[in-house]
């Protein structure tokens, strides 16, 4: 028989667990908010109420509205209020001891057909599970910040999660008015996994002086069209939060870029969490507007690579004097002896035609992503000048440039192509479906596309030889292609999403 949920019961009452509250009693059902004491209730009171009272000013309810689903909500310090909840689920801090310790208690207080949810974002499901002597009634229900807001909601089951409760719990989402990813337990679900090995790659690359903090920032909103960049993401989160997350995911796989970067560790030891102590990867709440540009110096420009002859137009348009020229062996005429920098414009490394020019120091690789960002890649002989030329130069055809070293995919294709790759080997794997991936970033992390939307805009193979680039460069197993896509790609594939 299919279970109705009408009295539902929220312990923990901060921004993650008053919101769940918000969204339950929204939908019309008769919640029960608890905290472990009456300061603690008094915070939690306060959260119902600011958040109720922005979407009031901003006339998303009526006073009428804010008012009825504020008095859905019961506050209380007892868990023995919870007794003939038909569900409880729990917003507590993510450390496994709290969490299993509440369940206990739950377990004995809550009456028999009760289901106890647990809204964690990484720890196991099956673990809390155990504490409890009725394992099959515990699922994973994890919202997004802020719960009243984001439409996504993980549905996790386990190994011993009861026939079609997880479908119930799914319908429940669905009357909440949020859309559910039903999924297995493992540590970060769909969403965790893939973004926070993302952020956490984003970590190690600033550790590794391939690109600045705002220059990765600002390459992924502008050359993918994520809403914030990684750093300013990390920040928002929290960096303590982050590397809890990472050390569950390392803990589970073993996998290296799984281990947290050890600027993460160091700046959580130093207090440093991001948004909530004041100060994290940035000072402040947001990253610095990049300063205004300036005209370059030089006057003759050598232009070659795929678009040479379009953006020599541009330049020309602008009263340089820019020849274009063809790559390749021969590139070492008139053109590249005489001009002040020569640009190539590429996505691959650039030194090797820089160590055959007569002055490799002029030379600097340029990759345009999209129609905004230029990402202007340095080799080790590149001068100074010639660097902040080109930028110059970048800025004075509409573009944004980005500094960053003469390194395998430089910064965007280098994030970007690992985090498709995982979503390959998760769908592979069998843990999740395309349609579920796609639906849960896009929901839950605000991205412009799913991993798989992505990759078929993108091309398969351009997918799979930029990761074989990536591996080619830093040798790691992570960046080899996801057999699947080696397969998809030789078999003259177009579309992976034509296997969904």
């Amino acid at each position: 028989m299919t279970r109705s949920f009408e009295k539902v019961g929220v312990v923990g009452l901060g921004t993650m667990g008053a919101g769940i509250a918000e969204v339950f009693a929204r939908a019309g059902l008769t919640v029960v908010g608890v905290e472990a004491d009456h300061e603690a209730l008094g915070r939690g009171r306060s959260n119902l109420e600011s958040s109720t009272g922005r979407a009031l000013a901003k006339g998303r309810l009526s006073e009428a509205e804010q008012a009825e689903i504020l008095g859905r909500i019961t506050l209380t310090t007892s868990l023995e209020d919870l007794a003939d909840a038909d569900l409880v689920i729990e917003a507590i801090p993510e450390i496994m001891d709290f969490k299993r310790t509440l369940f206990t208690e739950l377990d004995r207080i809550c009456k028999p057909s009760a289901v106890l949810a647990t809204n964690t974002s990484s720890l196991s499901v099956t673990e809390i599970a155990a504490t409890t002597g009725r394992p099959g009634r515990v699922v994973g229900m994890h919202f997004f910040n802020p719960a009243p807001v984001m439409r996504l909601v993980e549905v996790v089951h386990t190994v011993v999660t009861e026939d079609g409760l997880a479908e119930e719990v799914a319908a429940l989402a669905r009357r909440l008015g949020k859309t559910p990813v039903s999924v297995g337990d493992r540590a970060g679900f769909v969403v965790n996994r893939l973004l926070l090995t993302y952020l956490n790659h984003a970590a190690v690359m600033l550790e590794n002086g391939l690109a600045t903090r705002e220059g990765i920032d600002t390459a992924m909103k502008l050359g993918v069209g994520v809403p914030m960049g990684p750093f300013a993401l990390l920040d928002l989160i929290g960096l303590d939060t982050s590397y809890e997350v990472m050390c569950v995911l390392f803990q589970e796989t073993r996998d290296r870029r799984h281990a947290p970067a050890p600027i993460l560790r160091e700046l959580v030891t130093a207090g440093l969490l991001g948004r909530k102590s004041g100060a994290g990867f940035y000072d402040g709440e947001a990253p610095p507007t990049p300063p205004a540009a300036g005209k370059p110096t030089v006057t003759s420009v050598a232009v070659l690579g795929e678009g040479a002859e379009e953006f020599a137009a541009r330049l020309g348009d602008a009263g340089f004097k820019a020849t274009t020229t063809q790559a390749g062996a021969d590139a070492t005429g008139d053109a590249m002896e005489d001009a002040d920098v020569v640009v190539a414009l590429s996505h691959t490394p650039v030194i090797e035609l820089a160590a055959r020019l007569p002055h490799p120091g002029r030379l600097v690789g340029l990759h345009l992503v999209g129609d905004k960002l230029a990402e202007v890649a340095s080799t080790v002989l590149t001068s100074p000048e010639a660097t902040c030329a080109v930028e110059g130069l970048a800025k004075i055809v509409g573009r944004v440039p980005v500094h960053c070293k003469d390194r395998a995919e430089f910064v965007v294709d280098a994030l970007l192509y690992p985090y498709l790759n995982d979503a390959v080997r998760m769908y592979d794997s069998g843990y999740a479906g395309m349609d579920d991936i796609d639906a849960a970033m896009r929901l839950g992390c605000g991205y412009p596309a799913g991993p798989f939307e992505t990759i078929d805009a993108l091309g398969l193979e351009t997918v799979r030889d930029g990761l074989r680039a990536l591996y080619a460069e830093y040798r790691d197993p992570a960046f080899a292609p996801a057999p699947l896509l080696d397969q998809l790609v030789t078999a003259g594939v177009r579309s992976i999403r034509g296997l969904s």
